[in-house]
């Protein structure tokens, strides 16, 4: 059967049974809106590859509606509370606040402010804000990260030889040209030098015979693309390069 343009004047219309607008004694009082309800399946849109897949399956207008321009299929007002599992499979868009209170999962890229999320993370600084180990509650410690003009990574630590081995996946994580040495005398001075070095170990020439030092070991990561630190857009890099 097939109706078209009926207008129902009636507080409530109600499809298949039971009557969910009656499951809750808050649910009893009707408005002058009305009330709708519907036991089974409801299908909005252009669902032609998707109906019946949910309980509510929500698609874009249909002509001749969507040749009014509107290409949204959902558009809410107000508040929204989800109880369960959300799969978002399009780009989402929240004006307001967001609050999570189980895992979020991302596939794709995440954008929030200035902040950028896909493989790396770009943001206009980035830093940690923690209860203060030390004053407890009430108080903060903030610390920034150190910025430079390359993906880097370090090593850093005491030896007591003339060799620093480096760990064992700097070779294939590190480029070799790229690593700079710095070491610091410990208790009195010592004529110590960089004597040869590599992505797997530094070798120190010294003139004592004994060797104290600290050590740090600065590389450029060679797994990523190398940073694009210049370069002419209007809109932030992502993963090194822009976008």
């Amino acid at each position: 059967m097939s109706i078209r343009n009926v207008e129902i004047q009636t507080i409530g219309l109600h499809i298949g049974t039971p009557d969910h607008s009656k499951v809750n004694p808050g649910q009893r009082k009707y408005t002058k809106a009305g009330i709708f309800t519907s036991a089974g399946l409801s299908i909005f849109g252009d669902c032609s590859s998707d109906g019946g897949k949910a309980t509510v399956t929500i698609g874009v207008p249909e002509s001749p509606i969507g040749k009014l321009g509107i290409t949204d299929s959902l558009n809410v007002t107000g508040n929204s509370k989800y109880f369960g599992d959300i799969f978002l499979a399009g780009n989402q868009t929240i004006t307001k606040n967001l609050s999570v209170t189980q895992n979020v999962t991302i596939g794709g890229t995440m954008r929030a402010g200035f902040a950028t999320w896909s493989s790396s993370i770009v943001a206009t600084s980035k830093l940690f804000d923690i209860e203060h180990p030390s004053k407890g509650k009430g108080h903060r410690l903030a610390h920034a990260s150190l910025e430079g003009p390359e993906i880097g990574v370090y090593h850093r630590g005491r030896t007591r030889t003339n060799e620093i081995t480096l760990p064992d996946y700097w070779k294939d994580l590190v480029r070799k040209d790229s690593i700079t040495v710095q070491l610091q005398p410990i208790g009195h001075p010592q004529k110590i030098i960089v004597k040869e070095f590599d992505n797997e170990k530094i070798i120190i020439d010294s003139e004592n015979t004994w060797i104290d030092c600290f050590y740090h070991v600065y590389g450029e990561r060679k797994d990523v693309d190398k940073l694009t630190v210049e370069y002419q857009s209007d809109t932030i890099m992502e993963q090194g390069k822009p976008k």
